[in-house]
């Protein structure tokens, strides 16, 4: 019996291409400077989720579908009059991904959802919050291959962050170019 742990393409080749790239491009002194993703969330508001309730549900599994790991559901958290809001209702879903599932997801993120955007000309390089974090917007679910074109009643979006330990944009940048995110106008050294 094989004892031999199961490791993502990607975590791999952080370790083996990021690291050592990395290292050279900013100077570091030890491996552990290095920056590295921590985590990946992705965000989903629901619109229409006060009126039907089942909106939210197949959101949840939507996202747990295209992820690998449950979501969970996100309430309101104060009362909003204009919008029908009550606190407490539930109004999107999130799911957080760490480790392999992190890896996995970000894999497939890049090889096989980004290149089916129409007119997929690479994602933009300024969505980054100034403290390492990088955040994308996809319009449309139906890029991810895991759902069913014709089971979706409705076309909605999402948010996907991608939280690093980088102090700066510039060491989020090399480190998710790196790791192979399209970038728009990716500088090569």
């Amino acid at each position: 019996m094989s004892t031999t742990k199961y490791t993502p393409r990607l975590a791999d080749k952080y370790k083996k291409e990021v690291v050592p790239a990395l290292m050279k491009r900013f100077t570091y002194k030890t491996v552990m400077q290095v920056p590295r993703l921590q985590k990946i969330c992705v965000n989903r508001g629901v619109n229409g989720a006060v009126n039907d309730k089942k909106l939210v549900d197949i959101a949840v599994e939507e996202l747990g579908s295209v992820t690998g790991q449950k979501a969970i559901a996100t309430n309101s958290k104060k009362d909003i009059s204009n919008f029908k809001l009550r606190k407490g209702v539930p109004i999107g879903a999130k799911v957080t991904l760490r480790g392999v599932k992190m890896y996995e997801f970000l894999d497939r993120l890049i090889s096989s959802s980004l290149p089916r955007v129409r007119d997929f000309k690479g994602i933009n390089e300024k969505a980054f919050d100034g403290r390492g974090n990088y955040t994308l917007g996809v319009t449309e679910q139906i890029i991810f291959p895991e759902i069913d074109i014709d089971k979706i009643n409705k076309i909605t979006g999402m948010d996907i962050t991608f939280v690093t330990s980088a102090n700066t944009n510039e060491e989020a940048y090399e480190l998710l170019r790196e790791l192979g995110m399209p970038f728009k106008n990716a500088k090569k050294n």
